[in-house]
């Protein structure tokens, strides 16, 4: 698709001699000496004690020159044809909170209502797998996972792998996996290193694993203007780009053949309440330039994050426009439409049942821009027209063609009011009846039938990672 620019050609040496100097100059701190032990073989000047690592300039030329020749070409086969985000469901969302809209109530993440969320998406979306939807506060930190994926497998007529956030969860979750029949049933999820240039233990810890996996590896980049970089675009560019590429020398010395990945959400403050947005207008622009620079220095087109960070903190159609408005704009910068959004609110931070059917619905006009338009006799019904004429006895409303194609031609939401925002009451209305719609769902879920041995295996393995990882020290 097409997309607009913020940067222009001769902006981009700089801008990279910028990424240079920050590499060589400062560098990244890093707690995990395997990773640092790699990145010295490699060239990297390493200081143990004080677990720093910096990059000569010739070490990231070599890797910058490197890149070109393994990133597949950019040219657009497709004609420039709108490609349709996918409609929205339970996955790998990880809330912390959970939005009740029928008693008002927004509250921790739990077992309970997990389960909720699992029986719905089994019902809302049975053709694609329920995932790790919900953050459980209700058990310890380190057990989290496992228990959430203890739930995926016993409720889930799909069920996706769990995220696990630290490198020693991987290998209970891919036994539990191997016990109910599933291959690697682990979800690495993102790569987040505390903004800027620091790599903590436990996420250099599950670098250097996914890494070495050969998995596509990359930072899933969260810097926020004027907090953890530098208020002028450039500025944030040279210090977010650096903790990019940074990333990926890491990667490329633990293993040469991984392949390098990413994403970027820039976050900016309200000066006046220090909230943090990754939605407003000024996040989206350092999230463009960001991407753009990348996309002409070194090839690589990292996806800007989408939609369902939202400022927003109430369900809604404001909530959904403002998703909406988001990813088209987003679309127009890196001419990648994402999803509208997956039932979230408040930054990601809050899921909401009633916000994820509402953004179904949404979805579902979004993906007639990708329709095949047929050109045919019968498509353009020029027997119609001509019986039509001027409209004056006859109108295309009362015509078979529209009678019998309405629905595949038009965008008929099932729940949703397309006729626009009419005040609070209407919007509380749509609202309600979404709420019934969640509720319903729910009460058609069957419960899958799961070998009980299989579930008692995995059960096993929890109570054995409960006795293991709890006697560890968690970093």
């Amino acid at each position: 698709m097409p997309q607009y620019s913020m940067l222009q050609d001769a902006d981009i040496e700089p801008l990279g001699q910028s990424v240079f100097a920050v590499l060589e100059k400062v560098g990244i701190l890093c707690q995990n000496r395997e990773l640092l032990e790699a990145l010295a073989e490699r060239g990297a000047v390493v200081d143990f004690a004080e677990e720093r690592a910096t990059f000569p300039e010739p070490m990231s030329i070599s890797l910058l020159d490197q890149i070109p020749a393994e990133t597949p070409s950019s040219t657009d086969d497709r004609e420039n044809r709108f490609v349709a985000p996918s409609l929205p469901g339970l996955g790998t969302q990880i809330a912390q909170f959970y939005y009740d809209y029928g008693s008002g109530q927004r509250r921790s993440g739990n077992r309970a209502d997990f389960i909720e969320l699992i029986k719905l998406g089994s019902v809302l979306h049975p053709e694609d797998p329920v995932g790790h939807a919900l953050l459980l506060t209700d058990v310890p930190p380190m057990m989290e996972p496992l228990e959430a994926a203890m739930l995926l497998a016993e409720y889930a007529i799909d069920p996706s792998p769990a995220f696990a956030w630290n490198v020693r969860q991987v290998d209970y979750l891919a036994e539990m996996g191997e016990i109910l029949g599933r291959s690697d049933w682990f979800a690495w999820g993102a790569i987040c290193f505390a903004h800027p240039l620091r790599f903590d233990r436990d996420v250099a810890d599950k670098l250097v694993r996914r890494a070495q996996s050969g998995y596509a590896t990359g930072l899933t980049a969260m810097p926020v203007a004027g907090v953890s970089t530098p208020l002028p675009i450039p500025g944030f560019i040279a210090v977010a780009a650096a903790e990019i590429f940074a990333t990926w020398l890491a990667v490329r010395a633990l293993n040469p053949a991984t392949p390098l990945s990413g994403s970027i959400w820039g976050g900016s403050m309200d000066m006046k309440t220090g909230a943090v947005s990754y939605s407003s207008f000024d996040a989206m622009s350092y999230s463009f330039a960001l991407a753009e620079f990348l996309r002409k220095w070194t090839g690589i087109d990292l996806p800007v994050g989408g939609g369902e960070y939202c400022d927003a903190k109430e369900p809604g159609y404001f909530a959904a426009q403002e998703k909406a408005y988001k990813s088209m704009t987003i679309a127009a910068f890196t001419g990648h439409h994402p999803g509208i959004g997956q039932g979230m609110l408040d930054e990601g931070k809050v899921l909401c049942p009633v916000q994820l059917l509402l953004e179904r619905e949404l979805s579902t006009g979004v993906q007639l821009f990708a329709r095949t338009i047929e050109v045919s006799p019968q498509t353009i019904c020029l027997d119609s027209i001509i019986d039509v004429g001027f409209g004056l006895e006859k109108n295309y409303l009362a015509t078979d063609e529209t009678l019998y194609n309405y629905r595949q031609h038009l965008w008929c939401p099932e729940l949703a009011d397309r006729s626009g925002w009419n005040g609070a009451e209407t919007d509380a209305a749509v609202l309600q009846r979404l709420d019934y719609r969640v509720h319903s769902l729910i009460d058609s879920y069957e419960k899958p039938d799961v070998d009980p041995d299989k579930l008692n295996g995995m059960r096993a393995v929890v109570e054995r990672a409960r006795r293991e990882l709890q006697t560890q020290r968690v970093s």
